[in-house]
Order: C-alpha cells, then structure tokens, then sequence
C-alpha cells in the first residue's frame, strides 16, 4: 500500500523497501583494480594467440623427450691407474718409508690429480693413482709415465721400477663364477677352472677374464740375509737370475741325414 504517491514504497508492515539497483547507506565497495598477476591473466583468457602458445609448448615438449639421448649407463670418464712397486725382502715399514711415502708425493704433483691411495705390504708397494673426473684419460695416462720416468733416478736400490696398469671405471666383473668340489684338491680345482676360463674367453665381446683362488704350482726359494749380504747380493739380483732362468729360447736347428 502506499500513503503517498511520492513518498517511499513500503511492506505491509510498514518498513521501508529499497529499490532494486539502489544503495542502501555508505557500505564498503565491491571488486576493484586488477594487479599485475590479475592483467597478466586477463591478457592471456582474452588473447587468441593462447592456444597457439599452447600448441607451441607441447611441440617443443614432444622434440624434447625424442631429441635428448638417453643411457643406460651413461659413460663417466674417470682416470686412473695402479702403480706397483716391488722391493723383493723388505718389511712393510722398509717399503713405506723408502717407496711408499715418496712416491705418494710425486704422484700428488700431477696436475689433475684428485686423490692417491696407496697399500703397502712386506717386499711390494701399490698406489693407486685417481683423477678428476672428467680428465682426459689419454692425457692423464701419458702425465703419470712422464713423472714416474722422470723419478727413476730416486728409486732406492733393491726396488723395481714402477709397474703402472690403467683402470677403468667400466672394469666391472659381470659375472662371477666359483667351482667347488668336495673331490678335487685346490690344484685340480684351478686346473679345471683355467679350462673354463678358455672356453669363456671365446665368447665374443669379453674383454677380461681372471681366476682367483686355488693353489699354482710353484717352488718357494727363501733367501738367507747373511750370506746374502756376506757375498754382496741383493734379493732383486736373486730375483733377476731367477726370471732369467725361467725361459723357453730357440736355440737354433741342424740338418743331418736329410732331417732337422
């Protein structure tokens, strides 16, 4: 009902109505300017160059994935080597202080050298040579033998000269294979393992193969130091004469009778 035609509308319970789209009082304000991460966004809904955005990014996605090579086992260049010494009677601290140590300092002075490791052992000394990752191998190799060879004149007597065998990070055995036999004694067992390791050998692609364990036949000689010493010999010289002993030469042929 209304009292007057100009006046305000009101409910039948008297109380004052509004007006649709009109404000009732000062209250707080609604919505406002965008920031930045709000423009950004609308700029994108609004653009039609979205989806060819999109578009762009899984194609890019795609390349990716069938561009970039991919390992298995991805190679890791890392050089080193094991250096062997041998100081044939000598005790372990005889061969520390006299080969041990002074090699380890001759090997820090390598450029590229990150870490050396070194076991000593009654009458043989062994250093292990590392490099940083990453070094060229080739290089590494020919820096180690040029230090090593420039040293000979340092190597105490008795001692040999340096044994050096490059490693490999992929020198991984792949397969390890162990006989046993409650029959066979340890010289039978490695004779028939030797076996094995022939027939494995021919199988293509095997680069190395090694037997550990049971019993070689061998003949032990044990030098006595005082008569050594009272007939001025070394156990290197001892050494020597043996290896030069242990050898098959051709010594030549001869005709007679119309055979050789």
């Amino acid at each position: 009902m209304r009292d007057d035609p100009g006046g305000p509308e009101t409910d039948p319970a008297g109380a004052p109505s509004t007006a649709p789209g009109s404000a009732a009082g000062n209250g707080p304000r609604s919505g406002g300017a965008l920031g930045l991460a709000g423009r950004v966004a609308t700029a994108f809904i609004d653009s039609k160059l979205t989806q060819l955005l999109i578009l762009a990014s899984l194609v890019l996605g795609v390349f990716a994935v069938l561009a970039t090579p991919r390992e298995e086992e991805p190679q890791i260049v890392v050089p080193f080597a094991d250096v062997f010494v041998e100081m044939p009677g000598a005790s372990v601290r005889e061969v520390e202080e006299r080969v041990t140590l002074p090699m380890e300092k001759k090997l820090r002075e390598i450029p590229g050298v990150e870490y050396v490791y070194s076991v000593t052992q009654p009458g043989a000394a062994l250093a292990i040579v590392r490099f940083y990752v990453g070094e060229d191998e080739e290089d590494s190799l020919v820096k180690l033998y040029n230090k090593l060879s420039s040293n000979f004149d340092l190597i105490p007597p008795g001692a040999s000269q340096p044994l050096i065998k490059p490693r490999s990070i992929d020198d991984v055995p792949i397969l390890a294979l162990t006989l046993w036999s409650e029959r066979l004694d340890p010289l039978a067992l490695r004779r028939l393992a030797a076996q094995l390791d022939e027939e494995i050998k021919a199988i293509p692609d095997v680069s190395e193969t090694r037997l550990i364990g049971g019993l070689r036949r061998q003949l032990r000689v044990t030098l006595d130091r005082g008569r050594l010493a009272g007939h001025g010999v070394d156990p290197a010289q001892v050494v020597a004469a043996l290896q030069g002993a242990n050898r098959e030469l051709r010594v030549g042929r001869f005709a007679r009778d119309n055979r050789e």
